[in-house]
């Protein structure tokens, strides 16, 4: 019995991996190369570029770059000695020297306390004599006179840092609510604006006109119509959050879908999974860590939006930077600013670190 020759893989099946390289041609010794570059640029470049150039000096000029940058080289210049004055200096330090230092006490009159007991003082609290004088018209002599008056007030040592300790917390709530209540509207309407699960186009054409109308009204804006409808208070805060950032995380979620890998998705349809199915088991998986990246940025950015729309009256602490600064008491302003960066920080780190176990 004849078996089959076994073949052997000799040097001549093996393929010449030394044809497929060419060689780098090498110029004989004392040869002129003319070495023949193309243009790294052309005419239509130079005019692209021209236009662009003309577009951004016209837009800068009705926009006062060109302002801008006068004032901010004097300021420069004022800094290293060169300049004798500058307005934006002037208004830096003056503002700034007004803003330093936070407020950290706070005082009340004892007059304007109903029900003060001496012996029954708030933890850490004492009460402290001031001398204050104001200025008052003699209605016999038509001037102001200086007059002096003593008044007993109650300091608490901490007390305004707790207040705005409470309006933070506050405004953490509102901004987490409009987060939830953005995932809620976001999620549906994500399904139906991805191109390949929506039922058909005009589902998919009014889920992202939708979108797109939820993201082209700022939250400012549908604070300030809320306000109307609700009243003052974090219900107009949240709604408006909630409702703006929506129409991101909605865009997010549905481009997300489109884009995710089909193999297990064309695996669980042969088997007979409907879209459901196939959206929950196929697609979720792959899509869930960066929903939740989208999540905790919106949340991070809730909490910052929540402070613009609280000076329309939304509430969370916009409210009272608001007051702060109609009363031009800037070192409350200064502790508030101060707050909020804290709790932006904060809230930033756990979501990074969130974000790192997920992804």
């Amino acid at each position: 019995m004849q078996t089959a020759p076994k073949h052997r893989l000799t040097n001549w099946h093996r393929p010449d991996t030394t044809m497929l390289i060419k060689p780098i041609p090498v110029p004989a010794q004392g040869a002129t190369v003319n070495w023949h570059l193309p243009a790294p640029f052309s005419a239509r470049h130079l005019l692209f570029l021209f236009a662009a150039l003309v577009f951004l000096v016209a837009t800068g000029h009705r926009t006062e770059m060109d302002r801008m940058a006068l004032m901010s080289a004097e300021a420069v210049g004022h800094l290293a000695g060169i300049e004798e004055d500058s307005q934006v200096v002037r208004g830096l330090s003056r503002i700034g020297k007004s803003m330093w230092p936070p407020v950290v006490s706070e005082q009340e009159e004892i007059s304007r306390i109903s029900d003060f007991n001496r012996d029954d003082l708030p933890i850490f609290s004492y009460v402290e004599t001031l001398e204050k004088t104001e200025q008052r018209m003699n209605l016999e002599t038509l001037e102001l006179e200086a007059h002096h008056q003593s008044i007993e007030v109650l300091v608490r040592p901490a007390g305004y840092v707790w207040t705005v300790f409470i309006k933070m917390i506050e405004t953490l709530e509102i901004a987490l609510w409009g987060t939830i209540l953005s995932v809620l509207l976001s999620a549906p309407l994500a399904y139906f604006a991805a191109r390949n699960y929506s039922p058909n186009r005009f589902t998919y054409t009014m889920a992202r006109g939708f979108i797109s109308l939820l993201r082209s009204i700022p939250e400012l804006i549908s604070a300030l119509i809320l306000v109307l409808a609700y009243g003052f208070g974090p219900i107009a805060g949240v709604l408006a959050l909630g409702l703006h950032a929506a129409g991101f995380l909605g865009k997010f979620y549905a481009e997300d879908i489109e884009n995710a890998d089909k193999n297990p998705q064309e695996a669980l349809e042969a088997i007979g999974a409907g879209k459901l199915k196939t959206l929950w088991y196929g697609v979720v998986p792959q899509v869930l860590p960066q929903y939740i990246a989208y999540t905790a940025y919106i949340l991070d950015r809730n909490l910052r939006m929540a402070t613009v729309i609280g000076l329309v009256g939304a509430g969370g602490i916009g409210q009272e930077l608001k007051g702060r600064f109609d009363m031009f008491q800037y070192g409350h302003v200064m502790t508030i600013l101060i707050a909020i960066f804290i709790f932006v920080f904060v809230l930033d780190q756990l979501s990074a670190r969130l974000r790192a176990k997920l992804i």
